[in-house]
């Protein structure tokens, strides 16, 4: 496998009762833990980060799904086979999709010849809300835009993005575009989210209107999938309703797709959202099984426990995370699971929100029992209160809960650093096991 930079390999004592092993020896050297990808600046000047906790824990050493995972994508790097269906669900830090796009722009550009696709989007800001930097989507209509977190009429349906956005006009204009990134992968084909039954619409390209090689609408399952003989790189769509019968159409999102293989980092946030806010989500599941996960992220929690320490119910919250765990495991039984531990955060500003460490309880004991693995944000930030001293440092907000842009960064350098240490320490477990070791 193909890894940049120096290979650094470990095992080492992790959260109490979730890992232990040892130091591994090659020949005659000791392989010791070691930051990858941090930069030196960053290790100077924040000394209150534990980095050298910045890893992915497991229950043990043996964890079936995980194993295949990096079989798969061992093959992948290696052989340029197959593609890779990466997810990371949340709240309003996924929403902002700064960190995740890090670590999208990171595994879309390390590994030559794997320029992966750009997967799932949404037009936040047609919804009048906070849309990420990273693409733009852009219309001449007036849109009305729901978010599952507060608005629950009837007629919408949430599929796995959380959100939607309506309009009643004849003609419709829908430009997509990216900005602000290092990876603008081709597209040779975008499934459409939309009511399900046949919608009263022709689909056009404007100048890429020959480029069309097919259009095939799949109404029970709620989308359109459109098909180019060659790749895109921006859309200029206009929807036509062939109906002089007036319509809502309820767009539910877009994937972006292309025939190469790499990785798709779809990210999937609301701000807001909690894991009940997915749970009541009607097609996650149909929608998930289009494109089912080999790797599936959790960073839900925050606004789970975003309560009075009283409040929270710390079984509740079980109950609900697993239910999500099961769902993916049902899209995916082979998916590797990441549960991420929130971010420390202060209640109204001014409480330490202990719900935190209850929760990191509950995510070690699923890990213990689902065999998958665990990102301790809240132990490597520095454990309770610790929102503080990153708010002080430039890199948290003054509302003790979100990052600034540059905390934000930050985070998504330790995320890709935790996940390099991962394939190293695979990488280098297969070459002992190649050895006989």
């Amino acid at each position: 496998m193909i890894i940049r930079n120096k290979l650094f390999v470990f095992i080492v004592f992790m959260l109490p009762n979730i890992y232990f092993g040892q130091e591994i020896e090659i020949g005659n050297e000791t392989v010791l833990p070691n930051t990858i990808c941090i930069d030196t600046n960053a290790l100077n000047q924040f000394q209150f980060i534990n980095f050298d906790e910045n890893y992915f824990q497991f229950p043990s050493v043996m964890s079936p799904n995980w194993n295949l995972f990096y079989q798969n994508l061992d093959s992948m790097i290696l052989c340029k086979d197959r593609k890779m269906q990466f997810y990371h669900i949340g709240g309003s830090h996924i929403q902002a999709d700064i960190y995740t796009h890090d670590f999208r722009n990171f595994i879309q550009s390390n590994w030559p010849g794997l320029r992966g696709e750009r997967g799932l989007v949404f037009p936040f800001n047609l919804a009048k809300t906070n849309n990420p930097s990273n693409y733009r989507f852009t219309s001449t209509n007036s849109w009305d835009g729901y978010r599952s977190v507060i608005h629950r009429p009837k007629f919408i349906h949430y599929g796995i993005t959380g959100a939607a956005i309506s309009c009643t006009d004849s003609l419709i204009e829908l430009k997509f575009k990216h900005k602000k990134t290092r990876v603008t992968p081709p597209i040779h084909a975008m499934r459409i989210y939309h009511n399900r039954g046949l919608i009263p619409y022709e689909f056009n390209f404007g100048d890429d209107e020959i480029l069309i090689q097919s259009v095939r609408r799949c109404a029970d399952k709620g989308y359109t999938e459109i098909r180019f003989t060659d790749p895109i790189e921006s859309i200029d769509m206009q929807l036509a309703r062939v109906s002089k019968k007036s319509f809502r159409l309820d767009l539910y999102g877009f994937e972006l797709l292309n025939d190469l293989p790499g990785i798709s980092y779809n990210s999937i946030g609301i701000n807001g959202a909690g894991l009940y806010t997915y749970l009541d989500n009607d097609n996650f599941l149909r929608d998930l099984k289009l494109s089912p996960p080999d790797y599936f992220a959790f960073s839900v929690g925050t606004n789970d426990a975003f309560v009075p320490y009283k409040d929270f119910k710390p079984q509740v919250y079980r109950k609900n995370l697993k239910k999500m765990m099961d769902i993916v495991l049902e899209a995916n039984p082979n998916c590797a699971i990441l549960l991420t531990v929130p971010n420390d955060c202060y209640y109204k500003k001014r409480y330490p929100n202990k719900n935190t460490d209850r929760q990191r309880d509950v995510i070690i004991e699923l890990a213990r029992e689902y065999q998958c693995g665990v990102w301790d944000l809240y132990g490597f930030m520095g454990g309770l209160g610790s929102s503080n001293t990153w708010r002080e440092e430039g890199l948290m907000r003054d509302d003790y809960v979100h990052f600034t842009k540059e905390g934000y960064h930050l985070k998504g350098e330790l995320y890709i650093d935790a996940f390099l240490k991962y394939l190293n320490l695979k990488e280098c477990l297969k070459q002992i096991d190649k050895s006989g070791k």
